[in-house]
């Protein structure tokens, strides 16, 4: 089955990290560039970053900007994205999305609540 497999989300207080992984299985993630997103309670879902199929180009969202970085591991087939200074405004489920001309696929989501 070809699926993208989120990871890594959890509960952490204010301040602090975590690590989402997404992983590919059935395909490889070479040709396909991976956004982040992430969808809190009653909101819309939102883009949080994106980097392209070599990892020589990231964006990020000016929420998370200087706090998030997301990179990837092609050999691993796995993109990751490192959260720190996490704040209760970053609590969502965040998801995993690999796209590739009209091929797309989205991961079930990791839930993140950053809480005291």
């Amino acid at each position: 089955q070809l699926q993208v497999v989120e990871s890594g989300g959890g509960l952490v207080q204010p301040g602090g990290s975590l690590r989402l992984s997404c992983a590919a299985s059935g395909f490889t993630l070479d040709y396909y560039a991976i956004g982040w997103f992430r969808q809190a309670p009653g909101k819309e879902r939102e883009g949080v970053s994106y980097i392209n199929t070599s990892g020589g180009s990231a964006n990020y969202a000016d929420s998370v900007k200087g706090r998030f970085t997301i990179s990837r591991d092609n050999a691993k087939n796995t993109v990751y994205l490192q959260m720190n200074s996490l704040k209760p405004e970053d609590t969502a489920v965040y998801y995993c999305n690999a796209n590739f001309l009209w091929q797309t696929y989205w991961g079930q989501g990791t839930q993140v609540t950053v809480s005291s």
